[in-house]
């Protein structure tokens, strides 16, 4: 932890406990905000009453109670009167004689900012010298001379040091203002909490990290501010950090969904640690990018583990299937034709099952556009409906989703059929129903739910269900289903949940960052590359569609030609084309001119050219929709 020993603020408050005076500065709420130590020995404080934070009106009544003001028959009255007094604060100078005889003179100033500065000066001695000159004026003469002298020097100390405190108040009031309007402008919730974890200092930050949450918590402890379920969270590491131990942690605050990062730093002075200073960030986005990253990387190296694997796999079920077509041919003994077909069916299994297996392991291109959820749900369930039984009925519904939201509506569409599809299986023979829903979650995801009406999820599944592999299907199911829509939503930033409805049958939730979509490209002039004539024809009417007009060209060479004309904005090419140029080559060339570029094609990923194209430019794979081409354009 950094030393505060020698920062401007230890200094100031060093150079506070120095003066002779004592000192108090409350704030507009009427919390204590700045004090020296002569403010606590001079009234005999408790600790509570002088520290940061302190209320005004706890220690008016604890003074009133002990009599600090004399016999008083209404306290709480009289307290009354004194908090309304501090709250239209005007400047003033007074003179008062406490109980134990010392005479104290108070004199107070506002602050610009709100609260107000006062000082505390014992005047007792002073006082005492003058009714001493004024009853034996006569007698002691040059005693009065010597007073006055001592009385006239005391007076210029004063003075000196009235200055020099009114100095250190400027410079106090001045620095907390800044301090204050530092941590507001910050996008982080900035606190200190003493040992009995009340908030002796906030930002007002905290409503905009935790929405819901208070901006106003001085005073408060964390478990009033934060509310009961998110300090639990927190309890233990802020129980560390009283105890010495720094720490550094995330949390999701179940208020609003949001990812918190949270940091207690022990505050210690000589006595050990007094406090803990608390800094809170929301990370909702970078953790849902930082876990869309780790599912894409751990994908990279599945595929690089499994690749190989299943290419010689795939060579052996080609022998496997070739060896079964000459034998079915031949006179064998009865049975062995049926234990041919058996291997066939084994083998053409097994394929399908390699099939799965890159679809989950490589490299998957997630292409999110804008998404009208309602208009993609009727499509899922007109796809879905020809694969039920009459039995079964079909249902769904948007809640607070009207406008379009930014997502890859193929891969979800694969993953909402596919559990469909499961919940089907799972209702079997049985009358039953099926429940796909999309909601707004807090503005920061979007929960889309398929629920059904069967017998639920077992313990087991409950556990391992998006674990390749897994199923409870025997040998009709492959176990890669679950484990595919986990990889999708996993890759999009989201996360799966599996459980069972309170009324019966299975819930799967896919729960997805919620992002708008950016605006799409204003209507322009785009120059299309194609060679094949019918290919080109299709994406040009796709182009005049959405607005824009076309130049049409079938070479590299012929595309630069038609370059030069006037209002060109964006070209769209093929990466493969018959020149011995490519589409690279023509998009270089645009983008040197300052045009907008994208490329589309049908080649793999695993192709040279499409690895080159899509490390520096926007790729569009054939075939597209209209919606995928506005997104590529955009």
């Amino acid at each position: 932890m950094t030393s505060t020993r020698g920062t401007p603020a230890s200094l100031t408050q060093a150079g506070l406990n120095l003066i002779g005076q004592a000192l108090s500065i409350y704030d507009a709420d009427l919390r204590l905000t700045v004090s020296n130590r002569r403010f606590a020995t001079m009234f005999d404080l408790p600790d509570a009453l002088s520290r940061p934070g302190a209320s005004f009106a706890d220690t008016i009544r604890f003074l009133l109670e002990r009599g600090e003001y004399g016999a008083v028959d209404d306290i709480d009255a009289m307290l009354t009167e004194r908090v309304a007094q501090a709250r239209a604060f005007e400047p003033h100078y007074l003179e008062r004689t406490r109980p134990s005889g010392q005479i104290i003179s108070v004199e107070g100033s506002p602050l610009p900012q709100g609260g107000w500065v006062t000082v505390y000066t014992d005047i007792t001695v002073a006082r005492a010298q003058e009714r001493l000159l004024r009853a034996r004026s006569e007698v002691l003469s040059e005693q009065l001379l010597e007073r006055h002298e001592a009385l006239e020097l005391a007076n210029r100390q004063l003075a000196a040091t009235n200055a020099a405190l009114r100095q250190a108040q400027s410079e106090a009031t001045e620095m907390a203002a800044r301090i204050q309007m530092t941590t507001e402008m910050l996008p982080a919730h900035i606190a200190r909490l003493d040992r009995d974890r009340r908030y002796t200092f906030s930002n007002r930050r905290l409503g905009a990290v935790m929405p819901g949450a208070k901006s106003d918590i001085l005073g408060m402890t964390m478990a009033e501010a934060l509310g009961t379920r998110t300090y639990a969270d927190i309890k233990p590491r802020l129980t560390a950090a009283l105890e010495g131990t720094p720490s550094v942690f995330e949390i999701t605050h179940d208020a609003s969904a949001r990812r918190i990062r949270v940091s207690f730093t022990p505050d210690r002075d000589e006595d050990g640690v007094t406090g803990v200073y608390a800094l809170s960030v929301d990370i909702t986005e970078e953790a849902q990018a930082r876990a869309a990253l780790a599912q894409s990387a751990g994908r990279q190296v599945a595929a690089q583990l499994t690749s190989g694997m299943a290419h010689d796999f795939a060579n052996l079920l080609t022998i496997i299937l070739g060896q079964k077509d000459r034998l079915t041919g031949l006179d064998l003994p009865p049975g062995a034709a049926k234990a041919i077909e058996a291997i066939g069916l084994a083998a053409t299994r097994g394929g399908a099952l390699i099939d799965r297996i890159a679809g989950l392991s490589g490299p998957r291109d997630l292409s999110p556009r804008a998404t009208n959820l309602a208009a993609f749900l009727a499509e899922v369930v007109l796809l879905a409906e020809a694969s039920l039984p009459g039995g079964i009925t079909l249902n769904w519904l948007v809640d607070g989703l009207n406008e379009p939201v930014l997502l890859d509506p193929e891969a979800l569409r694969d993953a909402a059929l596919n559990l469909i599809l499961n919940a089907r299986d799972a209702i079997g023979e049985d009358k039953g129903a099926i429940t796909v829903a999309a909601r707004n979650v807090r503005d920061t995801w979007v929960d889309l739910i398929v629920a059904d009406s069967g017998p639920g999820f077992s313990t087991q599944a409950l556990q391992k269900g998006v674990e390749p592999f897994f199923t409870e299907k025997g040998e009709d199911g492959t176990g890669l289903g679950l484990s595919m829509v986990y990889d999708v939503v996993k890759l999009a930033g989201g996360r799966t949940r599996l459980e069972n409805a309170p009324g019966g049958g299975a819930q799967v939730t896919l729960r997805l960052p919620l992002r708008t979509p950016p605006p799409g490209p204003p209507p322009m002039l785009i120059l299309l590359v194609e060679d094949a004539p019918h290919i080109r024809e299709a994406v040009r009417d796709r182009l005049v569609t959405a607005g824009h007009s076309v130049l049409e060209a079938s070479s590299v060479t012929e595309a630069r030609d038609l370059m030069d004309i006037e209002g060109i904005a964006m070209v769209l090419s093929d990466i493969m084309l018959k020149s011995c140029e490519t589409g690279l080559d023509l998009v270089r060339t645009a983008a040197a001119r300052n045009l907008r570029v994208a490329l589309m094609t049908s080649l793999p990923h695993d192709a040279p050219l499409y690895r080159e194209a899509v490390a520096e430019w926007p790729v569009i794979r054939k075939p597209f929709t209209l919606e995928k081409l506005a997104a590529a354009l955009a």
